[in-house]
C-alpha cells in the first residue's frame, strides 16, 4: 500500500487540530460542555492516528491545545495531561506492546498516570478557576478520585480502544 502524501497528513491533522480546538474552547466557555470538549478532542486527535500519522497526531496534540490556551487558560489542563496524550499512547500500546505481562503492567501505568491527572485537574480547576464541587466530593475526594477513578479508567481505556477501531474503520475510507 502507497504512503500518503504529506499534505494529505497536513490537512487530515489541520481538520482534527480545528475540531479539537474548537471543542476545547466551546467546554471552557459552557461547564456543562467541558467533559464534552475533553472528548470530543479526545477524539479528534485519533483521526491523524487512524492513517499512523504519528508527527500529524502530536502537533494535532499540542496545537489544540495551545488555540485553546488563551480562550480557556486553566481548562486546557486536563487535555494537556492526559485526555490529549492518552489516544497517542494507546496507539503507541497498540503497535509496540503485545505480550499480556507488559499490557498489564502498560494498563496498571495507565491507571496511575490518570488518577494523578485528575488529581491535578480537581487542583487545578478548585483552586485557579473556582470552579464548585459538591461537598460530598469534597469531602471524600481521595477515595472518589483513587479507587472510583481507577475502576472508572479501565472501564474509559477499553471504551477509546474500541472508539479507536471504529476511527480507524472510518477514516479507512478515505482515499488519498
Amino acid at each position: 500500500m502507497r504512503r500518503p502524501h504529506k499534505a494529505f497528513e497536513i490537512a487530515l491533522s489541520a481538520i482534527a487540530c480545528a475540531a479539537a480546538a474548537g471543542f476545547l474552547m466551546l467546554g471552557s466557555v459552557n461547564r456543562v460542555l467541558l467533559v464534552t470538549g475533553y472528548l470530543v478532542a479526545t477524539f479528534a486527535i485519533m483521526v491523524p492516528l487512524s492513517k499512523d500519522f504519528w508527527w500529524g497526531s502530536a502537533l494535532c496534540y499540542l496545537a489544540a491545545g495551545l488555540i485553546a490556551l488563551p480562550v480557556s487558560l486553566w481548562y486546557v489542563v486536563p487535555y494537556f495531561a492526559f485526555f490529549g496524550l492518552h489516544p497517542i499512547v494507546n496507539r503507541l500500546q497498540n503497535r509496540f506492546v503485545h505480550k499480556k505481562p507488559l499490557v498489564a503492567l502498560c494498563e496498571v501505568l495507565k491507571a496511575v498516570w490518570f488518577d494523578l491527572a485528575m488529581w491535578l485537574s480537581w487542583f487545578v480547576l478548585t483552586r485557579m478557576t473556582g470552579m464548585p464541587f459538591p461537598d460530598y466530593i469534597e469531602q471524600y475526594l481521595y477515595y472518589i478520585l483513587f479507587l472510583g477513578g481507577t475502576l472508572f479508567f479501565f472501564v474509559y481505556d477499553f471504551l477509546i480502544f474500541a472508539c479507536q477501531k471504529s476511527v480507524d474503520t472510518v477514516v479507512y475510507r478515505i482515499r488519498k
